[in-house]
């Protein structure tokens, strides 16, 4: 009996990812994967790649995109389709699951001559609410892990063909992909490989299901010598087609000849890892622990349908700066809807889609959480959304509502160049300040969170011993490096929210003490906070591109000194083109050098990304401290440390009755 080889990839690179990390990504792997599959015209596998990648390929690789479509017209390619910009289809409003996977499906369509009856759910997440879109769109099959099955309590060695589910009456094939060949391609010898399909096929299996991420051929650590120039993909391939036991084929011509198995409903979930990296740092822990503790009697996979961990949804409520962009991009999208029809145009449409792409919304081994290049191009198109908006249908110059559910009320401040976003939890700082001419948050910044692997930073090299050419590679899941030099201390999670002006008082002793008691005063825009014998009164409003903060002190005992903090989030922060700049024009140093000031009032955030600068002055001199914020990670390619914002603190002495006045001006490029 032979058994059918369902052989799948998947290749997505994030929307605003930096050109060179897409051209490495095509030269060493997308690139290379299909002149090696061009050359074999008999093995037959499916392809999903993300619009926005497919976009980019098409500009910058036209030759190797043309391989891609001769492949697809002598029937060796089958196309998935999926939504346009990769979004979580669960996370996004029905509507849009709807235009993105059209519109991902029109693009192949026009490009490659075949229009996708199978889809990629991004990130195996599943949630039976997305049945409908895909139904609706054409879709008539999906691929999600054998995981998703074991969770339903279905039994793991019926997990060689398609089954059905429904949602509301309309039907979806579900393929389940075998987590057995995800962590064998192509990390075990190709050899191996092929003789495990082989038993496979003796031992009765209909189908060895396999659709995975395509970096894993070449991106991945060590991935391109082993895929490459020592050949494995190469041996597989040939190793597959010399087998009498395999035949390869595409999950259209399986699914045409084959019936299904019987209906399922499958639980909401993603593949194990993710429902581990969805937990907060203490229950991640625990979680781990008791999955390492059932590996170790020998009864994980016995137990491990009911070893679930989170879902991807969890992430919204573990990271209050992913449920802020979430929630925002949510209103946008509900803005865009009620227009009329004649006003949604394709621009408009397709900043909402770049805005909904997943990465930038989670964190986990592969996630962009804690990447600001990611979260800015989300807010990038935001914002660009948002000021197309504006201009059919202005909001309010002042709204208060609880945008983001969190329990405390968001009061927004608007006009035609700003947006001012002032969360009422004690601090009453700013969670969002964008320019809409520039199409930036200057508040997309990320506190520093306790992680679960932050565990790990004691290990000061590689737990993974290097392994030779007959012994395999190792998965990115197993391995441990560091890209930069890290210390425990450099992980320690922050106390407050890295907002835009949090304020402490200073003593005489010289400790600071947060100032968490603001309440929202009767006037737009202003707060009260109140101690034993003094009151600090906050307001911020808004005079074209400028937000000016005044702070007026009242009382018989004020403290030494009143600071504020501001963290600013600017393109350079992970860069080389930001720079400070004095009143007299001197350069005293990068955002990641350290800057003290005693005596100053006017300084200058310069940023060659950024089209413009940011201004900041203060009414009387201050002191001011500025440094780097930083957050440490873990990603496939190791530990690292990356700068999410510049820190900037201002300190005064208080006179009673007299008002500071802080001013950000955002001036574009001359």
């Amino acid at each position: 009996m032979t058994i059918s080889l369902l052989f799948g990839v998947h290749a997505h690179q994030p929307v605003g990812n930096f050109p060179a990390v897409i051209d490495d990504a095509h030269i060493r792997c997308y690139g290379m994967f299909l002149r090696v599959m061009e050359r074999y015209p008999q093995f037959r596998f499916s392809v999903h790649f993300s619009g926005w990648l497919l976009d980019v390929l098409f500009e910058r690789f036209p030759d190797d995109l043309a391989r891609l479509a001769a492949m697809t017209r002598r029937g060796q390619v089958e196309w998935f389709g999926s939504g346009d910009c990769e979004p979580v289809l669960a996370a996004i409003p029905h509507r849009d699951r709807v235009s993105q996977i059209a519109t991902l499906s029109d693009k192949i369509e026009q490009r490659f001559g075949t229009r996708p009856s199978g889809a990629w759910l991004t990130e195996r997440v599943w949630e039976s609410s997305v049945v409908p879109a895909l139904v609706e769109t054409g879709i008539r099959y999906v691929a999600v892990d054998d995981y998703h099955f074991l969770c339903a309590g279905e039994d793991g060695a019926r997990l060689d063909s398609f089954y059905t589910t429904e949602e509301d009456g309309r039907c979806l094939d579900l393929f389940p992909i075998s987590e057995a060949a995800r962590y064998r391609l192509p990390f075990s010898p190709a050899a191996e490989a092929v003789a495990w399909l082989e038993d496979l096929a003796r031992a009765g299996q209909r189908a060895a299901i396999y659709f995975d991420d395509i970096e894993k051929f070449g991106i991945w650590p060590e991935t391109y010598e082993w895929v490459f120039e020592k050949g494995w993909l190469t041996q597989f391939v040939e190793g597959v087609l010399a087998s009498k036991l395999i035949r390869t084929e595409t999950f259209a011509d399986y699914h045409a000849r084959e019936s299904t198995r019987g209906i399922v409903y499958l639980p909401t979930t993603s593949y194990i890892e993710m429902n581990e990296w969805t937990l907060p740092a203490p229950r991640a822990a625990a979680y781990h622990a008791l999955v390492e503790a059932e590996k170790a009697a020998g009864r994980f996979e016995a137990h491990k349908p009911f070893l679930r961990g989170g879902i991807w949804r969890n992430f919204m409520s573990r990271y209050p700066e992913a449920n802020w962009m979430h929630k925002r991009m949510l209103d946008a999208s509900g803005r865009l809807a009620a227009l009329p029809a004649a006003q949604r145009s394709p621009a408009l449409q397709e900043h909402l889609h770049r805005a909904q792409a997943n990465d930038a919304y989670w964190h986990g081994l592969f996630g962009g959480l804690y990447l600001p290049h990611l979260r800015r191009a989300v807010w990038n198109n935001l914002l660009a959304l948002e000021a197309g908006l504006a201009r059919l249908a202005p909001p309010p110059a002042l709204a208060t509502d609880d945008i983001d559910q969190d329990g405390n009320l968001e009061a927004a401040l608007r006009n035609d160049q700003l947006q001012a976003f002032m969360r009422d939890d004690g601090h009453a700082s700013l969670v969002e300040l964008s320019s809409l001419a520039l199409a930036h948050n200057f508040g997309d910044t990320l506190r520093a969170y306790a992680e679960a692997y932050h565990a790990k930073i004691d290990q000061s090299q590689s737990a993974h011993a290097a392994h030779d050419a007959g012994d395999g590679i190792a998965s990115a899941h197993d391995r441990i490096a560091f890209l930069h030099a890290i210390e425990a201390a450099d992980a320690a999670p922050d106390t407050r929210p890295r907002g835009i002006f949090l304020e402490c008082t200073v003593g005489a002793g010289g400790t600071p003490v947060p100032v968490d008691s603001y309440r929202a005063d009767a006037r737009p825009g202003s707060w009260i906070a109140a101690g034993a014998d003094w009151r600090i009164e906050k307001t911020y409003s808004l005079d074209a591109a400028s937000l000016t903060v005044a702070f007026r002190a009242e009382g018989r005992q004020l403290p030494a000194l009143l600071e504020t903090e501001l963290n600013l989030a600017l393109p350079s922060c992970d860069g080389f083109g930001g720079r400070y700049v004095l009143a007299d024009g001197s350069i005293p140093g990068g955002f990641g050098d350290p800057l003290h000031s005693d005596r100053l009032q006017t300084l200058t955030l310069d940023d060659s990304e950024l089209r413009g600068a940011l201004q900041l002055e203060t009414s009387q001199p201050v002191q001011l401290e500025a440094r780097p914020h930083r957050t440490v990670s873990q990603s496939e390619a190791g530990f690292e440390k990356i700068m999410q914002a510049v820190c900037i603190t201002l300190r005064w002495p208080p006179v009673a009755g007299q008002e500071q006045r802080i001013t950000l001006r955002v001036r574009p490029a001359s």
